[in-house]
């Protein structure tokens, strides 16, 4: 049962882009939701990401997981940080999130390949 996560990231990047044009007001609101809850500030890029991360285990989103392994990646995050996040998600999601803990963990293994490849 593997996913191809790097993929799934570019194409909810797509669903999401086309979703966009159909309600720019909401998706723009969401948008600067983001932008300023990831803001640098007295937690940095990375601490924020992780948590998404621990947060999209905890709830079992597939595309949170994608996205968010993605952008902790890219923020400087270890495999060991990973895994300690992983940790508290499925301490706070309990037996369901272990299986995602699982395959967020796969997700970060395949983004950290397709990296390492390019």
């Amino acid at each position: 049962m593997s996913k191809d996560y790097p993929q799934m990231a570019v194409d909810l990047t797509k669903s999401i882009g086309i979703m966009r044009k159909g309600i720019p007001e909401t998706m723009g609101g969401f948008s600067a939701l983001a932008k300023a809850a990831t803001a640098d500030g007295a937690l940095d890029v990375k601490t924020k990401e992780l948590i998404a991360v621990a947060i999209g285990v905890a709830v079992r989103c597939d595309g949170c997981i994608a996205f968010h392994v993605k952008a902790a990646l890219k923020a400087g995050a270890t495999r060991q940080e990973m895994l300690e996040t992983i940790g508290m998600g499925i301490y706070m999601g309990g037996g369901p999130s272990m299986v995602y803990g699982a395959q967020t963990l796969e997700a970060y293994d395949q983004f950290t390949e397709a990296l390492v490849a390019a």
